[in-house]
């Protein structure tokens, strides 16, 4: 008998962790009949170079030509903005693009959303989570300086706060994500010589 059709959310960046999140998720996490969300939150302070994560996927990118702006080039802010939204457009299509070709019959779909004032990343991908009643989140983790033993130590804030005492400000993306979520969260870290990798959930 088929197993029921789950939902599963990648964090999706331009960086190393993020396409060692999305092969995990490929090749371990995702059934033909599941569906895939590429989950980004945008930040506006943030500036992001679309062309690496090509070089991440070991792909060719789809537009070598876009970079994206510093805010003390161009000019104008209107200008700045239409290269980063370009650049964000440019490697999330690339993302499903990988997807597309790994596993066609995958449903793969895109949702981006902005960073919410009073809520910080952390706590907008545990919201939104919940709200598509998400099966599994995974997500690219880096090495972190605390053993895993450690997570109990945190005082974690409380999950989807607004004010000052409940923000995850200062913690680990991944870490928070893993302690607080209502469905299985994996941090996800791939071996550099050996292959394969680590995971961290509150199963591992």
């Amino acid at each position: 008998m088929q197993e029921p059709a789950k939902t599963v959310l990648v964090v999706a960046d331009p960086n190393r962790e993020s396409s060692s999140a999305l092969q995990y998720a490929l090749s371990h996490s995702v059934l033909d009949h599941d569906e895939l969300i590429l989950f980004h939150v945008d930040n506006p302070s943030n500036w992001i170079h679309a062309f690496h994560f090509n070089t991440f996927l070991k792909i060719p990118p789809a537009n070598a030509g876009v970079h994206a702006m510093s805010s003390d080039h161009g000019s104008g802010s209107g200008t700045a903005n239409l290269e980063k939204g370009t650049a964000v457009k440019d490697f999330l299509e690339e993302m499903q693009k990988e997807c597309n070709r790994t596993k066609p019959k995958l449903n793969v779909r895109i949702e981006r959303v902005a960073l919410e004032a009073g809520r910080d990343r952390a706590n907008t991908i545990l919201h939104h989570s919940e709200v598509l009643g998400v099966d599994i989140v995974v997500i690219g983790q880096k090495r972190s300086l605390f053993a895993k033993g450690h997570l109990g130590s945190y005082t974690w804030p409380k999950p989807g706060g607004r004010s000052s005492g409940s923000s995850s400000k200062g913690i680990n993306t991944a870490e928070y994500l893993i302690e607080n979520c209502k469905c299985t969260c994996v941090g996800v870290q791939k071996k550099a010589l050996a292959g394969g990798y680590v995971l961290n959930s509150k199963t591992h």
